[in-house]
């Protein structure tokens, strides 16, 4: 099979079909009508093989999770995501890993009502990546750098499932079946959380979502906003699983620097808690205040309120040295 051949069988066939898109798959370019007063917000991410998911992941879990991740991004910023494009480098043309990668990355895009515009197809390691776009109303988007001193930091979900089924996978640690079950599920099928971005225009100063771990993330919105803070680390939002396989203080560490949780952490002012904790439980999303800001310019933690140290330090590309 050619490339313009898989193309045409597998990418161009999808059931959203939106009323913006003035042409979609089959040009040069994609032709896109956004609404007036609008801000485009865009974002890109690439997935490569044995570095973001082992080689043997499904195929299916690889479409879901290419986009995912980049519909996380949309997310932090409040945006309502809408197109997308992606480039795909194969080793060869499998059909079957094919139409199964395309199956999710069609069932994200089908739930959230995101169109497929364009994108490549090449020959050469497993790699994909995307490229999404959204649409936030023109005075109302989310960034890093309003976070206030005296405001608090929140986090939907739970963190580290990820981060534990990859120690898994690399043998460094032995989970059972049944731990090992809900942490891949975590890790191979994220759930961006794009109805909580778009809640949170209303009330959050400052968001992002957590693809690097905790600490490393939440060092982008101190140094963007100029803040400090303090987490109080009994209140991590730490599964059991989590917490089971490893006991509390790995579990909080794992928790705090590994990758691929793809939560929203967010800041919010006192006056506006109540409000985005009803706007979150109205769209069916937990969340967890697990510290405050303040004038140091620091991350700190405490402990049971005891100041305590944490030997945790995210994912960051290119930080291996050989």
């Amino acid at each position: 099979m050619k490339e313009f051949e898989l193309i045409k069988k597998y990418f161009t066939e999808q059931a959203v079909n939106r009323k913006d898109v003035l042409l979609g798959i089959g040009d040069d370019c994609a032709l896109l009508t956004p609404s007036e007063r609008q801000n485009i917000a865009v974002t890109t991410d690439t997935l490569v093989a044995g570095v973001h998911f082992p080689h043997n992941t499904p195929p299916r879990a690889i479409g879901h999770k290419a986009i995912a991740v980049n519909l996380s991004d949309l997310a932090a910023m409040g945006a309502e995501p809408t197109w997308l494009s992606i480039a795909v480098t194969l080793p060869e043309i499998d059909e079957e890993w094919v139409g199964e990668f395309c199956a999710g990355v069609f069932e994200l895009c089908e739930f959230y009502n995101v169109q497929l515009v364009g994108g490549d197809t090449t020959q050469g390691p497993l790699s994909i990546t995307v490229t999404a776009q959204g649409l936030t109303p023109f005075d109302k988007h989310i960034t890093r750098s309003g976070a206030k001193v005296g405001d608090w930091l929140y986090v939907t979900g739970e963190i580290g499932d990820s981060a534990l089924a990859l120690q898994h996978h690399y043998n460094k640690i032995k989970l059972s079946k049944d731990a090992l079950d809900v942490v891949s599920k975590r890790f191979n099928y994220p759930k961006p959380r794009v109805l909580a971005g778009q809640a949170l225009r209303e009330y959050a100063t400052s968001a992002i979502d957590l693809s690097d771990g905790l600490l490393s993330d939440l060092e982008h919105i101190c140094k963007a906003s100029n803040v400090g803070v303090n987490i109080v680390l009994e209140d991590l939002p730490i599964s059991n699983a989590l917490y089971d396989s490893l006991g509390q203080q790995d579990a909080i560490e794992l928790a705090l620097k590994g990758g691929d949780d793809y939560e929203l952490l967010f800041t919010v002012s006192e006056d506006n808690k109540v409000g985005m904790e009803t706007a979150l439980a109205n769209v069916g999303v937990t969340v967890t205040c697990i510290g405050q800001l303040n004038t140091t310019d620091k991350i700190t933690t405490t402990l049971n309120n005891k100041p305590t140290h944490i030997n945790a330090q995210g994912f960051e590309h290119f930080s291996q040295k050989d």
